[in-house]
Parts: C-alpha cells; structure tokens; sequence
C-alpha cells in the first residue's frame, strides 16, 4: 500500500504528497497532461521539443540545471504520446530548490531565440540519428501511420517529419506553451520524508502566485474500427529481416488492458512460451520473437515483434505465427501458468516500487487516470482475470483485420 496525501491549489495545480521517512532523498515529479497526440498535424514534435525547452532557461532562472547540481540533485525529463514528464532527485534539506526551478519554468520559459534554435538544433540531430540512420529506426515512423489512420497516435513523439521542428516559429511555441504549461494541466507529486503542512505550506509559496487556466478540451477523432489486414514491406540496411504485427488493444482506462498486459506476458513468454517453442526452438524461424504493448492511454497496440533467422521467408513466419496465435483462441491457459503470470506482475511491481522516484511518477500517473490511488488497486484487478477472460480476449484481438503488419527486410537477403 502506498500512502499519499493530496490537495488542490486555487490556482488549479493538483499536488500529490507521498511520504517516506526513511530515505535523506525527495523527489519532485511534474507531470504535465499533454503529448504528442495533442499536436497539429502540420506541426509535430512539439511536446518533445518542449522536453528540451524546458531546460534553457526561464524567466527568473538563465540555467536550469546549474543550481540543482549545487544542491545535489540531478533531473530528467522524458515525452510520450500522452504525457510530458519532468522530475528531479535531490537531498531532502535541499527540496525548495527543485521547487524554485520547477515553478519558475511553469510560471514562463525564458522564449529566448537563442535557446530555441540550440534546441531546435538537438531534436533535428536526435531525429537523424536515432529515427533516420539508425538500423530499425523508422519502425515507429511506419508502424504508427498504419495502425493509425485518423487518431493523432499516427506519428510518433518525435514528430512526422523534420520539417514541422526546423519551422517552427517563436509564435508557435508560445503558443503551445500557453495552452498546455500551466497548474491546471499539470500533477506535482512530491515524495520524502515530511509531514503533509510542511508540503502544503510549501507548494503554496512557490506555485500560489502564479496564475490558473481553465484546462483545454481534448477533442480527438476516434480511430474507425479496422477492417482489413494491413500489410507494409520495406527494404533497408539492417543485419537481419525483422516483423512487427502490431494488433489494437483496449484503452489504458478500461478492463481489457488489464488483460491484454496478462495475455502480452503470456504470448511472449521466453524459453517456454508457445510462440518460442514454436518459432524458434522447433521450426527455426526466428532468432527472437516478443511480445508487449505500449501502454497508451487512448486504443493501443498489442505488439508481436522480432527477427527472422538468415534464409527464411516471411511467408514461412506469417503462416506459423498465425498457427501459433489460434492456440491462444482455442485453448485456455493452466491454473499454474495463470498464478505464475500474476506472481510475475506482482514481484515486478514490487520491486518497481521501491524507488522512490518510481512510486513518485506512478502516482502521478494515475493521478492522471482519474485517482492516485489507482496504483494501490492494480493487484485487485489482474487477480481478478480467470483463464477464460484471456481466452475471449485473444478471440476478438488475434484477429487479421486487428492487424497491421510491417515486414523490415533487410537488404543483404
């Protein structure tokens, strides 16, 4: 059970307090309720790029992380297709540092030309070499775009296309900014050894004064359920011929992604999973094979990926892969195998939250979901799903027209 203490700023800002009075350490985790599903299409990568903004200055501070290393502390940040979140570590005597710094970038970034064009610069540069010369590094350029044809889950949060990052312009990133860096768009959780007035009296002197705003309407287009199995086959230079067969799964809020979670463990179980045994161990088609989902929190994907061994086809993997994903319809898993799959959930949980910046975004996270303490009820519901609930739920998504399948075959074959 994780403990927390939570309260509401006038001004909009919900904070979410944890206490831990066994560690010299706090964390300080802003979570900011906008991704890369909430960008114009004609202008991508913009929540990324304010991942890198939000480190060149702000209005009263010129250098963001310079103070926080002389207090000891060190900070991060990182951009999904949901969330934008940003958190720093430091010595608990030292936290009303990282809450100057974090309420002073909210309060207004500095919206230097200067600071633009640097960062402009290191997404252009991550763009390239991470996504463009990169071996595999499209894959989620051209996944996205087929799995997804109206929801803003097409691109991925590095944006469509370099072109919307070199043009964009100090008017659009104010403008993105106001829209979505403000207390009523965001959830500080903060996590250490104080008591809950201590935290309250201090959120309040940094973050009261600035001004709240109505959180924007999400207007997103639902993605039409699919009717077709799409297929994508792309030549590059990479050392060996991958497969990706990414299926759409249920919505982070809802029961099937509790399942789909279970079923992914399952399906991509290593050394004795049914997908191994077969794919690799018997027919030798496959050098690795996996199976996970991405966790979105609109429809997601349910992916099986891997690579195939020198000198088989791609026609051989479709139809064994497809042979082995029936068995998943048609048969229903063991008593021992779902108690093992719900143990493995849990030990990993467990040990997930024993770091105090993990328990910190989790709970900002569900914060996010609709309540904080989402994150003590977890257990309950993946104890809750039986064989047949994976059984019903592999019906409906290993499905040909759920799929969307890209085939990187590798130029040497």
């Amino acid at each position: 059970m994780i403990n927390f203490h939570r309260f509401t700023l006038p001004n909009g800002l919900k904070v979410i307090f944890h206490q831990d009075k066994t560690t010299p350490m706090a964390v300080v985790n802003t979570l900011y309720d906008v991704g890369a599903r909430d960008e114009d299409p004609n202008h991508t990568g913009f929540a990324h790029l304010f991942e890198h903004l939000m480190f060149g200055g702000s209005a009263n501070i010129p250098d963001f992380d310079a103070p926080l290393q002389r207090a000891g502390g060190e900070s991060n940040a990182f951009t999904s297709n949901d969330i934008t979140n940003y958190y720093d570590v430091l010595p608990s005597q030292n936290i009303e540092t990282a809450l100057w710094l974090e309420s002073d970038r909210m309060l207004s970034l500095a919206f230097s030309d200067k600071s633009l064009e640097v960062q402009r610069s290191v997404v252009i540069e991550e763009f390239k070499q991470r996504y463009l010369n990169q071996p595999y590094g499209d894959v989620w350029l051209e996944l996205r775009p087929l799995a997804y044809k109206t929801h803003p889950y097409q691109w991925a949060t590095i944006g469509k296309e370099i072109s919307h990052i070199e043009q964009a312009t100090m008017d659009d990133v104010r403008s993105f900014f106001g829209s979505h860096y403000h207390p009523g768009n965001a959830i500080l959780t903060i996590a250490g050894n104080y008591e809950n007035n201590q935290i309250e009296d201090l959120v309040s002197k940094w973050y009261g004064a600035i001004q709240g705003k109505n959180k924007g309407a999400r207007i997103l287009q639902r993605e039409p359920i699919q009717t077709e199995y799409r297929t994508l086959t792309l030549k590059r230079n990479v050392p060996a011929s991958a497969f990706y067969y990414a299926f759409k799964m249920s919505e982070r809020k809802s029961e099937g992604y509790y399942i789909a979670d279970l079923l992914s463990d399952e399906v991509g179980k290593d050394k004795s999973g049914k997908l191994y045994l077969s794919l690799k161990k018997d027919k030798a088609l496959v050098h690795e094979i996996n199976a996970y989902i991405l966790g979105s929190l609109d429809e997601g994907l349910f992916i099986v990926s891997g690579k195939l061994m020198p000198g088989k086809t791609f026609e051989d993997l479709d139809t064994a892969l497809w042979e082995v994903l029936e068995t998943f319809k048609n048969t229903l898993i063991s008593t021992p195998d779902l108690n093992r799959l719900r143990m493995k959930g849990k030990t990993s949980k467990a040990f997930q939250e024993q770091g105090l910046l993990n328990r910190a975004m989790n709970l900002s996270f569900f914060e996010l979901l609709g309540d904080a303490n989402g994150i003590n009820e977890e257990e309950a519901i993946y104890n809750a799903i039986e064989a047949s609930h994976l059984q019903d739920y592999a019906k409906s998504l290993f499905n040909p027209n759920n799929c969307s399948r890209l085939f990187i075959a590798s130029e040497s074959n």
